[in-house]
């Protein structure tokens, strides 16, 4: 009897306790990558029911949400045929951006993308290893739609369920391959 897809990513996952602060259960993907057949299974996952057959018409861009949204987001566009954007940490981008900002339990944080990221009514798929709270991926929708693009949807590896981060983001199609509730 053969394993599930979930099954078979969440064994590749590693969880730490205490890590970054006491009582919070860390879900450390390195693990994940290092490993081909698990990393390429994850990326299938991801990429499945954004292609084309599936979904009509593929986005025309996928953006990568620093950092761990490139390392999935590169080999999904490349497997969708899309163009590949990265939303960076304030003062990481060399010309001009546009800047979303978002609130963090002790302060605040931003995103930022190249202005010329997106042309109007482009697709854009945007893509992160974990939904958490919500703030990243919804500052992430803020650039897309202040640069004139369309946000077909949001994807996930993993999604904490249990902090709600889908509240954040509207009534846009968000899709997780692992939920821990």
């Amino acid at each position: 009897m053969s394993d599930s897809i979930e099954d078979r990513l969440r064994a590749s996952i590693r969880d730490v306790p205490d890590f970054p602060r006491e009582g919070v259960l860390f879900k450390d993907i390195t693990t994940l990558l290092k490993d081909v057949k698990s990393f390429r299974l994850a990326v299938d996952e991801m990429s499945r029911s954004w292609n084309a057959p599936q979904l009509g018409q593929p986005p025309d861009k996928i953006l990568g949400i620093e950092s761990r949204g490139f390392i999935f987001g590169a080999p999904m566009a490349y497997q969708i045929g899309a163009g590949l954007l990265v939303a960076r940490k304030p003062g990481k981008l060399p010309s001009e951006t546009v800047r979303a900002a978002y609130a963090l339990e002790y302060g605040e944080d931003a995103l930022e993308l190249h202005v010329d990221a997106i042309g109007a009514g482009e697709r854009v798929l945007i893509v992160d290893d974990l939904l958490a709270t919500g703030g990243t991926a919804a500052a992430a929708i803020e650039l897309v739609e202040q640069l004139g693009g369309v946000v077909v949807g949001l994807q996930f590896l993993i999604e904490l369920g249990f902090l709600h981060g889908r509240a954040k983001l509207g009534s846009y199609t968000s899709r997780a391959v692992l939920t821990y509730s």
